[in-house]
C-alpha cells in the first residue's frame, strides 16, 4: 500500500480510471458469452410471434432469407411456446453452437402439431458486433 502513496499527484485517479475501465470491460466480454443463446431465444420467440422485423433483426445477411421462409412455414398457424431454455453448445468454426429444449406447438384447424426444439443445433455468427441466427447445424 505504501506504492500508492508514494505516486505523483494526479496519478492515483488515472490509475482508479484504469482499473475501473478494465473492470467495465472484463464485464462486457462475459456478457458475450451468454448474448448467443439470448439471442437464439429471441429468434424463436420472433419467429412464433410472427414477428418479420425481430427476426430478420436477429439473421445474418446471408440467412435473412431462410429466416423469411421459416416466418412463412407459420403462416396458416397459431403458435405458442412451451419451456424454452438455450445454452452454448460448442464451437464450429466461427460459429457459435446453441442448443435449445423446449417445444413449438403449432395448431392448425384445430390439430396440434409438436416441433421439438432441441431436434436442431443452432449456429450464430458474431456479425456488426452482435450476435445473428445463421443457420443450423
Amino acid at each position: 500500500m505504501k506504492l500508492l502513496f508514494n505516486l505523483k499527484p494526479g496519478l492515483l485517479p488515472v490509475l482508479w480510471l484504469n482499473i475501473t475501465l478494465g473492470l467495465i470491460l472484463a464485464g462486457c466480454a462475459g456478457s458475450q458469452t451468454n448474448a448467443a443463446p439470448t439471442t437464439t431465444q429471441a429468434y424463436i420467440k420472433a419467429l412464433v410471434s410472427k414477428d418479420a422485423t425481430q427476426l430478420t433483426s436477429l439473421s445474418c445477411a446471408a440467412w435473412e432469407a431462410d429466416a423469411k421462409t421459416e416466418l412463412d412455414s407459420f403462416g396458416a398457424v397459431i403458435a405458442r411456446l412451451e419451456d424454452l431454455s438455450c445454452k452454448e453448445a460448442g464451437k464450429d468454426g466461427n460459429s457459435t453452437l446453441v442448443a435449445c429444449t423446449g417445444k413449438i406447438i403449432a395448431n392448425y384447424n384445430g390439430e396440434d402439431q409438436t416441433i421439438n426444439l432441441a431436434d436442431r443445433t443452432y449456429k450464430l455468427i458474431l456479425e456488426g458486433g452482435d450476435w445473428r441466427m445463421c443457420g443450423y447445424r
